[in-house]
């Protein structure tokens, strides 16, 4: 078996001649000769450049994930703005009306035309909900630091025998 170290056509040469020498000769050619390791210098190099395309496509890729995600945040911040813009425009519109800007003068700044008469009703907002008692919170700091102090003094009192 030291033909395993030559080459294929090396090989090819002395599995001729073993044929036309006999058939014990040949056998001994056509028996499979041991399995070497799969791992050859021209896979590990294969698996080198593999690995290092993938590092290097990485980052890029983690790039242009990003870059899609801020388009589409700036997308949808561009369409808020586009809302805004049209509600802006009819509210100028509507303010280059001499009635809604007296509406609104009469509503929101109490105006009052010449000869008209105005009232100004304090908490006069309609039937309101008494405020809810929130205990302590409803009374001055004052008393309910009094408070503290006759209560803290009612249990020093029990605690004496």
């Amino acid at each position: 078996m030291g033909a395993d170290r030559f080459s294929t056509a090396t090989r090819l040469k002395a599995l001729g001649t073993a044929i036309v020498q006999g058939p014990a000769v040949a056998r001994v050619y056509r028996a499979r000769p041991q399995r070497r390791s799969r791992l050859t210098g021209r896979a590990a190099l294969l698996a080198l450049v593999v690995c290092s395309l993938v590092v290097a496509l990485a980052y890029p890729m983690r790039q242009w994930v990003t870059q899609r995600s801020d388009i589409a945040d700036q997308r949808r911040q561009t369409e808020h703005a586009r809302e805004q813009v049209k509600l802006l425009r009819d509210e100028k519109a509507r303010l280059e009306d001499p009635a809604y800007v007296e509406q609104q003068a009469r509503e929101h700044l109490h105006y009052l035309r010449p000869g008209e008469t105005g009232y100004s009703v304090v908490g006069g907002g309609g039937p309101t909900k008494p405020p809810r008692d929130r205990g302590a919170a409803d009374r001055p700091w004052y008393s309910n630091l009094w408070e503290d102090i006759d209560s803290s003094d009612g249990q020093q009192r029990r605690a004496l025998p």
